[in-house]
Parts: C-alpha cells; structure tokens; sequence
C-alpha cells in the first residue's frame, strides 16, 4: 500500500472528515501500550522504530548500527517481525537459505551485515537472540509494541517529510499522536540532509525536547560509473521517488520509472513487462537493494541494485544515547 497523498499536505477536508476514525486508531493505540507488561531480554534493548507509516530509513538505521556495536566489540543481533514473511519464528536469517516470502526483505537484506532474527512474537524473538550470543539487541520496529522492555528507544525521522499533516492515521501518516510518542522517546533519528534537518525541527519544535542526531543516506561508493549508461528504474519502497533522485544525481540516463508500493511482491507477470520494457528502451534495469531482496533468483542477475548507506553525523550524541548499551547494563 501506498500512502495516500493528502497525508503529506496540510490538513484539509479529507483529514478532518477522517478524524473520528483517526479518534478510535489513536485510543486503541494508547490503550494497547498501556495495558502491555513488557518484559526485559536480560540485554540491552535498542528499538529503532518510528512514528509514521512508511519508510523513514529505519533498515539503513539497523545496519549502521549493527556496524557501530561491531566496532565496539559488540555482539548486537537485530529482532524483527518479518514483515511480509511467512515463518513464524523465531529462527535466524540465513540469507544463502532464505528468501524474502519466508523472513520479509528488510531483514533478509539485514542478514548479510550480521546475526537477524525473525519471530512474530518479539519477546521469544529476544530470547532466541540472547540464546544464540546477542549481548545487544536491535529491536527492527517495535516501537508501538508493548511486550518487549526496551532500554534505549530511537525514532528515525525522514527530515523531508516530517509527520506530514500531523494527523493519525487513517486521517494522517502518524501511528500515534506526537507528544506521546515523544515521551517515550529518547533520541530522534532525522535522516536527510542538513537544511531539511533544521527545517523539521523548526516545523515541529517539540523534537527539540529530546536529543536529535543528523544523518543522511548516500549511495555507497562502488567504483561504478552510472553516467552514460540508460536505466530503467523500479522500486517499491516507502518513497520510490528518492531512489530515482540519487540515481539522476549520480549521472545516470534514467529513461523510465516505475513506483510500486512498499513491499512489493514482484510476481512473474510484472517481472516480464519490466524486460520487455528495458529491452525496447535499450536500458539497464536498476532497483533498490530491498527491492533486489524480493526478486526470485532467476531475475536477480539481470538487475543492477543501488547500494546506500547511512552516515551519521553527529557520532558523540549517539555514543551519549546509547551509553547504556555500550556499558552492557539495562538502562533505567
């Protein structure tokens, strides 16, 4: 599913007709998290989550992270529910044995930079993960899930987005109004560049009341020319658009654009007119890396994949934040 337009524009008639059931959504939510009895894993617990529906840079979050603890001597493993996945779990990702209908592409894509459990039930996932040698782990989404304790909450912020109208869904973007996510928050994530980042801050001044850490996404240097070269580009992430952008701005010849909806399942049907497409435009197709997790292996050697990574500007913030976690002790 896509997300709707007007949830990016100020509030107009559409919202406000959507407020009752934004009403009950936003109740429910608040009820759901009060209610929960969460439980400790026995390890520090990061939750990278967020508060709006989308993407917002959560899986380049993870994989940064993943590489931070390792730097540290760290062994930090990442818990997540597999969205799009069929198994149950909990069971660790191998990424040369899976494929993306069994544990969901964000993590499959995780698994190739370190240990990722799936489990639909977080808590057994935790104790899987702590079986298995975690001294850390990274809570992939979750933030709006009550059962499992967690020590350090981040929520990642798309900087050019922001939370959109401000509303909650279905009314808005939001999963929950923004001063009660902020209050169990403890440091905001805003990913994208620096005039955005100050912009967002300005539009929404109660980020300030938490630290907020600076960070952008940036195509990973590979030695390869995209210039003179003709795209056809796919993606079927949270915003496609921004995949297109970083690709025109590394020089490539984009000739053709297709946006899907996040999590797209790309069945053969769809895979073939893409072909035949790249083939009468004389282009190369190129899609996401995400994106590359879904594809069956069959297709995969025809498509090249833009590798990202997150940079994270201000490093002694983070170090502050996650201080506990580095400490190996359970924050209070």
């Amino acid at each position: 599913m896509r997300a709707p337009l007007f949830w990016w524009r100020p509030a107009g008639l559409l919202a406000f007709t959507l407020s009752p059931l934004a009403l009950i959504w936003r109740s429910a939510t608040r009820r759901r998290i009060a209610k929960g009895q969460p439980t400790r894993a026995g390890v520090p617990v990061v939750c990278v989550g967020n508060l709006t529906v989308g993407g917002t840079g959560k899986t380049p979050t993870v994989i940064a992270l993943l590489s931070y603890f390792a730097e540290k001597g760290i062994a930090a493993h990442v818990v997540s529910r597999g969205y799009g996945g069929s198994m149950q779990g909990p069971v660790r990702v191998d990424e040369r044995a899976h494929v993306a209908d069994q544990v969901g592409d964000e993590p499959l894509l995780i698994s190739a930079f370190g240990p990722c459990w799936v489990a639909k039930d977080r808590v057994a996932g935790a104790k899987a993960a702590v079986a298995g040698g975690a001294q850390v782990i990274l809570l992939d989404d979750g933030f709006q899930n009550p059962g499992l304790h967690k020590d350090i909450s981040i929520v990642v912020v798309d900087a050019e987005t922001g939370f959109g109208n401000g509303r909650v869904i279905p009314a808005g973007p939001l999963r929950e109004p923004l001063r009660d996510g902020i209050q169990r928050t403890d440091a905001f994530l805003l990913v994208g560049p620096e005039a955005a980042r100050k912009k967002v801050v300005r539009d929404w001044p109660d980020l300030a009341k938490r630290p907020c850490i600076g960070a952008e996404i940036k195509p990973l240097q590979t030695g390869m020319d995209w210039r003179g070269t003709r795209f056809l580009a796919f993606a079927g992430i949270g915003r496609p658009g921004k995949f297109f952008a970083t690709l025109e701005k590394l020089g490539a010849d984009v000739v053709g654009r297709h946006a899907f909806g996040d999590h797209m399942r790309y069945e053969k049907p769809i895979l073939q007119r893409l072909e035949a497409e790249a083939k009468a435009r004389k282009a190369q197709l190129v899609t996401t890396e995400k994106d590359a997790a879904r594809l069956p292996p069959s297709f995969r050697s025809k498509v090249l994949a833009l590798p990202v990574r997150l940079e994270i500007a201000d490093r002694d913030t983070l170090d502050t934040i996650l201080a506990p976690a580095l400490s190996g002790s359970d924050a209070d």
